[in-house]
């Protein structure tokens, strides 16, 4: 009667495993596409300030 936990607690396991298993490889995955892991709560002024950064080492790179 004392193992009757273990019924429960296997499948338990086992769901929070390939839970975790899935959100690694979508870490992994766009990381690998990306170059960079994924920054979350991107918002538009967040993606304004990315292109923002993005022009401005392009026109300093293009100084040089």
């Amino acid at each position: 009667m004392a193992w009757i936990w273990l019924e429960a607690a296997l499948p338990l396991g086992i769901i929070a495993g390939m839970l975790c298993v899935m959100g690694n490889a979508q870490y992994f995955i766009h990381k690998a596409y990306h170059g960079r892991p994924k920054h979350i709560g991107n918002d538009m002024w967040d993606v304004a300030m990315e292109r923002r950064d993005k022009q401005l080492f392009e026109n300093l790179s293009s100084s040089d």
